[in-house]
């Protein structure tokens, strides 16, 4: 059951915050390097991103479309669900953060971690969730803006502007250049990777400086954190269920099933942190509160049930027909390097 140490790091950058928050002048100077961080940060994704390998996975449309479904429409439903649960075990912007976390795309290092250890279908593992992620740039704000209205911005032209000027914008810029820099973020990924955590280290901060200033923890006791959290595991458990018996009730074989399962239950950490901070901004501290908690807490259990997975009888006559209806793209081992590259949390 591993305790990822980002995790340690993001908890003491809130302690951080919560002893020294930013304020005044500090405060405008660490807003204006999160807001460079965050654009930075989606520059290096579509830098990252291979399309080419990507669309080479749509010969598997099937998984594909089930994972985005599991990722984009399930998981929101269980979110619109939890709003009955207002305010017996949840605070209004508690269940704000539980709705948002419903909406961001998936993982793409664990999903693909996970799934090569269960003994899965990791080339479809690395397409889904790049699917996820190109998909989740568009989707994320559109469904955060339509179901959490004034919260996260609204639609106003304000709001949609910021949008595509710090996410979408480097987002496109990346991948038009990876062509020439593809190959320098390959051969530095380990730095690229330690900057990515940093930016997001960055963003936490001054989201919860914000959130000090503001005194948006008086309204989070240990009561309704322990509400969260029972909360989450809910959900987790809820769609953990949904992919593997689901996937399995679509006729998808063994390999397939671990990748939907794996790929359509897990919420990715470095891509919901920036959009929580430019969709929520000064509220953004409690928006990725249950997020970070969800992050660790899919960690751990998925770990458990990868390792159980890797024991399972393995069944060649279904690996036969999985490897059948599924060619790998050509360059399936490069492409854990291309996508998703660095070791920075999902």
């Amino acid at each position: 059951m591993p305790i990822d140490p980002y995790i340690l790091l993001l908890i003491g950058t809130v302690g951080l915050a919560a002893l020294l928050p930013a304020r005044g002048t500090a405060a405008d100077v660490a807003s204006g390097a999160s807001t460079g961080a965050i654009a930075f940060l989606f520059f290096l994704y579509g830098a990252r991103l291979s399309t080419r390998e990507s669309l080479d996975g749509l010969k598997h449309w099937r998984l594909h479309i089930t994972v985005l479904a599991c990722t984009f429409v399930l998981f929101p439903l269980l979110g619109l669900a939890a709003r009955g649960l207002v305010p017996v075990f949840l605070t209004h912007p508690l269940y704000q953060g539980l709705l948002f976390l419903t909406l961001v795309p998936s993982t793409i290092q664990s999903s693909i971690a996970f799934t090569s250890m269960a003994r899965g279908n990791v080339p479809a593992a690395i397409c889904a969730g790049s699917f996820s992620s190109l998909v989740g740039i568009v989707v994320t704000p559109l469904l955060a803006a339509a179901l959490l209205g004034s919260s996260a911005g609204g639609f106003s032209a304000d709001s949609l502007l910021e949008i595509v000027l710090q996410l979408l914008v480097p987002f496109l810029a990346g991948q038009l250049l990876r062509r020439w820099i593809g190959g320098f973020v390959t051969r530095h990924k380990k730095v690229l990777g330690l900057v990515d955590r940093g930016s997001i280290l960055l963003v936490v901060y001054t989201a919860f400086s914000e959130g000090m200033v503001q005194g948006v923890w008086h309204q989070v006791s240990p009561l309704r954190l322990a509400g969260l959290l029972g909360v989450e595991v809910v959900l987790l458990a809820v769609m953990l269920a949904l992919t593997w018996y689901g996937s399995k009730a679509l006729r998808f074989g063994r390999e397939d099933r671990i990748a939907i399962q794996f790929a359509g239950s897990k919420k990715s950490l470095a891509s919901g942190l920036p959009m929580a901070s430019v969709l929520f901004g000064a509220h953004a501290a409690l928006a990725v509160l249950p997020l970070m908690l969800f992050h660790q807490m899919q960690l751990m259990v998925c770990a458990v049930i990868a390792k159980r997975r890797s024991h399972d009888p393995y069944d060649s006559h279904e690996a036969d027909t999985t490897a059948a209806e599924v060619t790998p793209p050509a360059s399936a081992a490069g492409s854990r390097t291309a996508v998703g590259t660095g070791k920075r949390s999902d």
